[in-house]
């Protein structure tokens, strides 16, 4: 198969590479290829005549997205909106990447993918117009959301946790729960659905779910870290951006694509780093 993979410089970019080593894949960071363009991304896809399309890019600044809406929209809703248009032009399909923070966080159970959004933020709004532009104009897509992605390159929560490990203690926040994912065992997922064309969306997520807090928890244990954690509220650090207090995502699609339970991504992540291990703990 023949596929264009846009935001190929971020963490699930760069796990997809890996992970789609056996297809014909073109991999465009930003500078490459500014989705925000349609003229640009048309001549692209006209160039490349991909079967494919994987929309990796993204505007992941949740709270700068509050006083930035016209950058927030211009990647994460023009931006899907113009691959749409012109990978339905070429007669590719589409994969778009979404996020739990379409939903509002007021659930009792993990959200499915037929559950109705209701973002509470500039950044969840934004994602979700990317997704209905990309079902209404591209009828081969799969809509992903995933939810607190992960990966040993890049800049992400676990990261910054171990950079804190160094201080006395930490505080963490208690009242918000999602579903932690492994980027590798993500881009795994996403192969192994492209295979079935079986389009529609689909929440692919670590499977059960924790808070920020468990999951430092969960983290420094494995790591042998032993700085203490304290739990919080949300209110003793206010954001901009309001997050959804339980966005836990679970699926009613094929199991055949279900992610690993998210302490084994935790885990991978953590072996992952023996170097960053030794160092903390001491």
């Amino acid at each position: 198969m023949k596929i264009l993979l846009t935001g190929a410089g971020g963490q699930l970019g760069q796990a997809l590479q890996h992970c789609l080593r056996a297809h014909d894949v073109t991999a465009l960071e930003h500078h490459a290829l500014d989705i925000t363009q349609l003229t640009a991304v048309r001549a692209a896809l006209a160039a490349q005549r991909p079967d494919l399309v994987i929309n990796a890019a993204a505007y992941n600044g949740v709270d700068d997205a509050e006083t930035r809406p016209a950058d927030a929209y211009a990647v994460n809703a023009v931006g899907p909106r113009n691959l749409a248009v012109a990978s339905a032009a070429q007669n590719a399909a589409l994969l778009h990447v979404s996020t739990d923070y379409v939903f509002d966080g007021t659930s009792a159970r993990p959200y499915h993918e037929y559950d109705r959004p209701h973002p509470r933020s500039v950044y969840g709004a934004s994602k979700l117009a990317g997704e209905e532009a990309v079902r209404t104009l591209n009828p081969r897509h799969y809509v992903v959301r995933t939810a607190w992605l992960y990966h040993t390159l890049g800049h992400n929560f676990p990261k910054t946790m171990l950079r804190l490990a160094q201080r006395t203690g930490v505080r963490v926040v208690s009242d918000q729960y999602g579903s932690p994912t492994y980027a590798p065992h993500l881009a795994a997922a996403l192969a192994r659905l492209i295979d079935t064309e079986a389009f529609g969306t689909y929440h692919l997520a670590g499977s059960g779910g924790t808070s920020w807090f468990d999951l430092t928890c969960t983290l420094y244990r494995a790591l042998g870290i032993t700085t203490p954690v304290q739990p919080v509220s949300t209110a003793d650090f206010p954001r901009p951006a309001e997050r959804p207090r339980y966005s836990v995502l679970t699926t009613v699609q094929d199991p055949a694509i279900l992610l690993p339970p998210w302490q084994e991504g935790l885990a991978a992540f953590a072996a992952a780093l023996p170097t960053v291990a030794a160092d903390q703990a001491e």
